[in-house]
This record gives C-alpha cells, sequence and structure tokens, in this order.
C-alpha cells in the first residue's frame, strides 16, 4: 500500500513510538536514535524520566515521517534489548479522540533532510530567484533610516525548487523580519541583515517544499506529486512575472508602513 509522506511535523499516531521500560544511562537519546533509525528517517527523539509514581526508569517518544517505518520498527523491537540489559516496550501511540494536533511546516533544514533521504541529494536543487531588502530605507529614505536608533529589517525572498527527474517545480515567497535595537551600530545592522535574509531564504524554501508530496510504493520507489491544495499563482509565473511581483509587495509594505 502507498504512503504519502508530507514536508510536515509527523502529527499522526501512526507516525508515533512509545518505548518504555527504558534503564538510565548516558547518551539515551542518542542510543535510541541509532537502534530505530535503521528502519526509516526519524523526525526526532525524546527520552523522558518516569513520573514519581511510577518505577524508576525513563520512557521516549520516536517520531518517524513515514507510519509504515513506525510499524516495522515497532514489530521488530518490541520485547528485544537492543542496548540494554532488559528488554524494551514499544508501541504504536493510540490516538486521543477529541484531540487535534497543529499541522506545522518543516524548516527549511529539515524540509532538506527529507528531500536527500527520499529522493537523493542529486534528486532536487533550489535556487534563489529573487532576494529584495523591503526595510523602506533605500534611496530616498536613507536619511529616515540615519534619524531612528531602533528599526526593523526586512527582507522579501522567493525560492524555486525544481525535481528534474519528475518534472516538478515549486515556488515559495517568505518575508524576513527583525529589528534592530541600535540603529547606528554598523556591526548590529550588518549582522541582523544577514539573519534576517538567512531567514527569508529558510521560510522561502520550506514554503516551496509545502507544495510536493512524495508518493512512497510498496516497492520503495517515490513517486512525486504536486500539492495542488497548496498551489500559488506564484509557480506559474514567469521569473519576471515574479520579480514583479516582488516589486509590487515591496511598493505596498512601504506606502502602508
Amino acid at each position: 500500500m502507498a504512503e504519502v509522506v508530507e514536508f510536515r511535523v509527523p502529527a499522526g499516531s501512526a507516525q508515533t513510538l512509545l518505548v518504555w521500560g527504558l534503564e538510565p544511562e548516558p547518551g539515551l537519546e542518542h542510543s535510541l536514535f541509532s537502534a530505530f533509525s535503521k528502519f526509516g528517517l526519524l523526525y526526532s527523539v525524546r527520552a523522558h524520566r518516569n513520573a514519581a509514581v511510577a518505577e524508576p526508569g525513563y520512557y521516549a517518544i520516536i517520531k518517524f515521517y513515514s507510519a509504515g517505518d513506525a510499524s516495522r520498527a515497532q514489530r521488530t523491537c518490541n520485547g528485544q534489548r537492543l542496548f540494554q540489559k532488559s528488554p524494551l516496550k514499544v508501541c504504536v501511540c493510540t490516538k486521543q479522540k477529541g484531540f487535534q494536533q497543529q499541522v506545522l511546516a518543516l524548516n527549511s533544514s529539515k524540509c532538506q533532510e527529507l528531500a536527500n533521504h527520499y529522493l537523493g541529494f542529486n534528486g532536487w536543487s533550489s535556487r534563489i530567484v529573487t532576494l529584495q531588502n523591503v526595510s523602506g530605507f533605500d534611496g530616498e529614505n536613507e536619511e529616515l533610516r540615519k534619524t531612528l536608533q531602533k528599526r526593523s529589517v526586512k527582507y522579501l525572498c522567493a525560492v524555486e525548487v525544481t525535481l528534474p527527474n519528475h518534472g516538478v517545480r515549486t515556488r515559495g515567497v517568505a518575508l524576513g523580519e527583525a529589528d534592530v535595537e541600535n540603529g547606528e551600530d554598523p556591526l548590529e545592522f550588518v549582522t541582523a541583515t544577514r539573519r534576517v535574509q538567512k531567514l527569508a531564504i529558510g521560510k522561502a524554501l520550506s514554503s516551496a517544499f509545502q507544495k510536493i508530496l512524495l508518493v512512497v510504493l510498496e516497492n520503495g520507489k517515490v513517486v512525486v506529486e504536486y500539492n495542488s491544495s497548496q498551489g500559488e499563482p506564484t509557480d506559474f509565473l514567469t521569473e519576471e512575472e515574479l520579480k514583479g511581483l516582488v516589486q509590487g509587495f515591496h511598493w505596498q509594505l512601504n506606502f502602508f508602513h
């Protein structure tokens, strides 16, 4: 049976394992990661001390991107000792009725990790289409900039992600923003500018990946689909039209601020 993997934080109960009966040891989370990552890519491994009313020891929550990988790990590891003297207990988390967890987009580094795992390092590429300063302190506003001690640095970025083997191309547009406490300090301004540029690029890259669905087949092959529910007009614009759209946003931002 095929499974759809999205570039989102795993929120389903079928993707989450509960591991208990863990013995205290240095590097417990590292040991868990080494044991369970053999079954598939992990989003997170978190170990916690048992409640005071329970037996001494630890339990862990392990999140997979794939429910199929989580199921295989549970069947294989339940009742096994793995890296400790006593057997572990592993189960798939049960769904809580009436509880709906918010679905969050993966950050850019996690998106790249997921893409590399399923598509390979050469299976995708990204490029910055445009990165523009929309702080409103360019040109004729330079004198205004000098009069302000505290100001906000804003950059708007458009990133394109291409999957050449699947004929899929998506784009993401995002705004990065941060306040500069001392507008007269050149070093602080440069540091903030670089941080905001990196933030805008990362958010735009994440936005582009949200439009990609990975369909993992039973034989392990991956088919890529365009997520039309997340689609935006920016995916169908020419590069010049996209740059013009960003310029228009820049004008609107400055006009209303």
